[in-house]
This record gives structure tokens, C-alpha cells and sequence, in this order.
């Protein structure tokens, strides 16, 4: 737990007057803001604030530590401000997943790198939702809702999943109208999240789920595009895997009208308040890169 942002809490609490209105202001769960608080009078030695069931009320050891946390906060506020005013410096440490990292967020990396000099970069390329602090991550983007209600999120757009094949296996099998006509076609099926072989859709009369036999099935997503363009059958991927694909008609999409609702991509990190200048320059540069991507709709 970062000391300073247990004071952010505490003073939070106090300027709101509750846990729940603290943990609006901030963004967290009442129960995160309750654990902040607890630890930091663990660390104090002395109850800070006194709970009832209809109001907080602050303690003289409470008092005491406010003024010494708003000074202590403020010297931080200046010296942040005072650092933000000369050039970007310092190491910004990013994961992505393994395609739409090496494919989109490497090159954002670079170009941000190129714009400050003084800048150094470091690009994890896993495709865990890796935890930041474990791992000494500044930013995450993550695809799909986010399961960490602690970790702030910049929105940078959207993908969506899509089913393709070649022209040249359509030609031999003919082309799927709806989703039930899978069951007549040969599937690539990429192995890589465990759960049911199925296939669900979107259609005019609501959602539909397809069991599917695949023919092949491969645990990773580059050699199940490389099937796919070779006519091995019909599969389904992110929009950004094979947009190359479907750019050079290597790849046809088919079944757009069924397509599942979009998935937000999103740069997360671990807190705004506390954020070094590098880290929040790097998300505002990311996110507008990003945002202007022909794989990523915007937001």
C-alpha cells in the first residue's frame, strides 16, 4: 500500500464526512476505503477516526495526523508540479497482450519515446492480465471488462470479435448465411480460453449459441489466422488479429449481422492521484493513438 495515498484516503474521508462518500470521490469499493483506513491507524497506533452508526468523528490523534498530512501532501503536489514543468523523464513500464501488443502498442511506445528523449520504455508482452503492482507495471491495456474494480481505466475504444475465412475455402464449402450453418462447415477453433466449444451471436431475434466440433483446434492465435488464410476452415478472432487479412482479402468476414456486442479496450493503471507525469502523459498519448486505429472504434 503506498503511504501517501492511505493520507489521500484519510483526508478523504474526513472532507466527505463518510466511507461511502470517500469512496465515491476516490472510485473504490466502501469496503477498500475501510481497509485503508484500518491499516493506516494500525500503523499510527491510535484510532483516528471514532465510526457510529450515524456519523464519523474525527480523534485528537486524527487531527493531529490531517494537518501533518496536508502539509506532507501539498510539498508532494509542488514537487510533482515543479517536475511536471521541465522534461519528461524517468522509465514508463507497459503490458499488452502478445498480438495487439507486438502489432499496436509497440509502435505507440516508440513513437512516445521518440517525442521524449529523456524517456525509457519497457514493453511485457503476456496474454495474463498481469497485476501491476506484482509485476511493477505502470500501465495495462486490458480487452474486455475489467474484473479489478481498484484499477483506474481509460477507455481507448473497442474491438470486436469477428468470423472469417478464406475465399479460397468458401469456394470449396460455400459461404454460412446464419450461425446454424456452422454445423456444417469445418472450424479452427482457437484453444487459448478454457470453457465450452461454442460460439455465441447476436442476431435479429436475440442471442444464439452454436455447439461446435472443431477440425483443428491450436492454443495460440497467430497459427490459427495462418489455418485460416491457408482454407483450412472458418474460425473466429479479434478484429485486430486479422485486420491485415481482411485489408488484403487474404481473410472474408461473414456473419456480420450476428456479430456479439464489442469488447473496450482499455489502459489501465493503479491510481490517478499518485500518477508520475511520464505515466500520465504515456496514457493520454496511448490513448489517442490508439483511438485512431482502424482495429480499435473509438469510444
Amino acid at each position: 500500500m503506498d503511504r501517501l495515498d492511505e493520507l489521500a484516503v484519510f483526508l478523504a474521508v474526513l472532507e466527505t464526512g463518510s466511507l461511502a462518500a470517500a469512496a465515491r470521490r476516490l472510485r473504490r469499493s466502501p469496503a477498500a476505503v475501510t481497509r485503508t483506513l484500518s491499516a493506516l491507524e494500525a500503523r499510527v497506533g491510535a484510532r483516528l477516526v471514532e465510526r457510529t452508526t450515524r456519523r464519523l468523528a474525527v480523534t485528537d490523534a486524527g487531527r493531529r495526523l490531517a494537518d501533518e498530512a496536508r502539509a506532507v501532501l501539498a510539498g508532494y503536489e509542488a514537487a510533482i508540479a515543479h517536475e511536471a514543468a521541465g522534461p519528461l523523464r524517468g522509465a514508463v513500464r507497459v503490458s499488452a497482450p502478445l498480438v495487439f501488443g507486438r502489432r499496436h502498442v509497440a509502435p505507440v511506445l516508440m513513437a512516445f519515446l521518440d517525442a521524449h528523449p529523456q524517456v525509457s520504455g519497457e514493453l511485457v508482452l503476456n496474454d495474463r492480465n498481469l497485476d501491476l503492482l506484482d509485476a511493477g507495471l505502470d500501465v495495462a491495456l486490458r480487452i474486455g471488462a475489467l474484473a479489478d474494480s481498484a484499477l483506474v481505466a481509460r477507455r481507448a475504444g473497442e474491438v470486436r470479435r469477428v468470423l472469417v475465412a478464406a475465399p479460397s475455402y468458401l469456394a470449396r464449402r460455400g459461404t454460412p448465411e446464419r450461425p446454424g450453418d456452422l454445423a456444417e462447415h469445418e472450424v479452427i477453433y482457437s484453444s487459448t480460453q478454457s470453457g465450452p466449444l461454442e460460439w455465441r451471436f447476436e442476431g435479429p431475434r436475440g442471442p444464439q449459441t452454436v455447439r461446435l466440433r472443431p477440425r483443428l483446434m491450436i492454443n495460440a492465435v497467430e497459427p490459427v489466422v495462418e489455418a485460416a488464410v491457408e482454407g483450412r476452415g472458418v474460425t473466429r478472432v479479434f478484429s485486430y488479429q486479422v485486420a491485415d487479412e481482411l485489408a488484403d482479402g487474404r481473410l472474408v468476414a461473414l456473419l456480420e449481422a450476428y456479430e456479439p456486442a464489442p469488447i473496450p479496450v482499455q489502459l489501465v493503471t493503479a491510481g490517478l492521484r499518485l500518477m508520475p507525469p511520464r505515466v500520465r502523459a504515456f496514457v493520454d498519448f496511448a490513448a489517442a493513438a490508439l483511438g485512431r486505429l482502424a482495429v480499435v472504434r473509438p469510444a
